[in-house]
């Protein structure tokens, strides 16, 4: 059974940083390509960023292009998420995903 388990949320002033973690089990996760996805208040889901299996490389909505960076730990069987220059805007519940898989999700607020 797919398992993903987010972490590294928070609250944060615009401006800050946070890194996202994203445990996986269950399946062999270096063979998958990964990917963030993000729900605001009141809208959809929003994709983010991905990586292909390797780590080599990636990819970025233009909404986030410059500001965070998506990263694996292929050895550890987790996925990363580097996020700076934080705007209000980025405040979503954070998710990792495999395909149709997603964790519970990592609430990240950016407020002052």
């Amino acid at each position: 059974e797919v398992q993903l388990v987010e972490s590294g949320g928070g609250l944060v002033q615009p401006g800050g940083s946070l890194r996202l973690s994203c445990a996986a089990s269950g399946f062999t996760f270096s063979s998958y390509a990964m990917s963030w996805v993000r729900q605001a208040p009141k809208k959809g889901l929003e994709w983010v960023s991905g990586i292909n299996s390797g780590g080599g490389r990636t990819s970025y909505a233009d909404s986030v292009k410059g500001r965070f960076t998506i990263s694996r730990d292929n050895a550890k069987n987790t996925l990363y998420l580097q996020m700076i220059s934080l705007k209000p805007e980025d405040t979503a519940v954070y998710y990792c995903s495999k395909g149709a898989a997603r964790g519970q999700g990592t609430q990240v607020t950016v407020s002052s």
